[in-house]
């Protein structure tokens, strides 16, 4: 009986021992680290000027003309390819309504979009520099001044006028900028000259008589001036 009774404890003993030896798992390797996120750089805002729809919605401007005093910014594509840290220039229009660019000088630049100015510096460009030329050329800040205009004879202060955009200057409001008559002027001969040619080739010349405009309100025969149009105010044949 003392043999049975040892021989289930030592069954028992046998079976707990058992049960406290972990079950072996198969080998597992660690997990890789995961491969390093590949970002794609945003296309950069690109301008041919010679096409109508350009990437990153850039048109080059077709409505605007350029003025004298203008400031553009300007920028050859292909040259990022040698620097590419190279950064849009800034340029101005010049008085003499020229645009002074890299490789060509002087080109002009007045009356014209920056669509049209775009593909004739793209044009040149490719005839001696490069194979294709990817201008960028966009209007950065427009000059505040539409223009001069230009008085002279018998008035307080001589000289240039500035025409400001939107500005409806008139013969008699420009008299009045400059300080009004002197003590000679002929106020019922004061002759405008304008600046732009006629449609037949000639120089147009208004003759206004500033007693009427200035004196009795009849602002209605007054003229809105040009930019480059010339006030003559004469003097007096007997000054007394």
């Amino acid at each position: 009986m003392k043999r049975l009774i040892i021989f289930v404890l030592m069954c028992c003993a046998a079976a707990v021992a058992q049960a406290q030896i972990p079950t072996p798992q198969p080998f597992a390797p660690a997990p890789a680290d995961p491969p390093p996120a590949i970002v794609a750089a945003p296309p950069a805002a690109v301008a041919n000027s010679g096409a109508s729809g350009l990437l990153n919605g850039y048109v080059p401007d077709d409505t605007y003309k350029l003025r004298a005093g203008d400031t553009v910014s300007f920028q050859i594509l292909e040259d990022r390819v040698w620097n590419g840290l190279d950064a849009p220039k800034n340029l101005v229009v010049a008085d003499s309504g020229e645009l002074d660019v890299p490789y060509i000088g002087r080109v002009m630049a007045v009356d014209k979009t920056c669509k049209q100015l775009g593909g004739e510096i793209k044009t040149a460009l490719e005839k001696d520099y490069y194979n294709t030329a990817t201008v960028v050329l966009s209007l950065n800040t427009a000059n505040r001044n539409l223009g001069r205009v230009y008085i002279w004879g018998q008035v307080r202060s001589q000289g240039a006028l500035d025409i400001q955009v939107n500005e409806n200057l008139t013969a008699g409001k420009a008299i009045l900028r400059a300080g009004g008559f002197a003590d000679f002027a002929n106020k019922t001969k004061v002759k405008v000259v304008r600046g732009s040619i006629g449609p037949n080739g000639e120089k147009q010349t208004f003759d206004l008589d500033m007693t009427e405009i200035l004196e009795n309100g009849k602002i209605e025969k007054d003229i809105t001036l040009q930019p480059n149009d010339l006030i003559i105010v004469p003097s007096r044949l007997f000054n007394f």
